[in-house]
């Protein structure tokens, strides 16, 4: 897999970098801000994301466990 969560904390460690270069400055530095702001915005969507997998996950495991049947929408084809 290209993208990875690890990948994800890395451009996120990258971009810090990026906001504590201290020759960035003025209209650098705001851009550089509005950036960041794009990327922790689309950050904790892919968090969300992989948290909502990992419930499923869970949940799967739990009904399988329980011998439960699981709701109609939630059920594969």
């Amino acid at each position: 897999m290209k993208n990875t969560l690890g990948d994800l904390n890395d451009h996120l460690f990258a971009q810090l970098e990026r906001l504590s270069d201290e020759d960035i400055k003025g209209e650098d530095l705001k851009e550089e801000i509005t950036r960041a702001k794009a990327v922790t915005d689309v950050a904790a969507k892919i968090v969300e994301n992989a948290n909502l997998v990992l419930q499923g996950q869970k949940f799967m495991k739990d009904a399988y466990d329980a011998d439960k049947n699981l709701p109609k929408m939630l059920e594969g084809e």
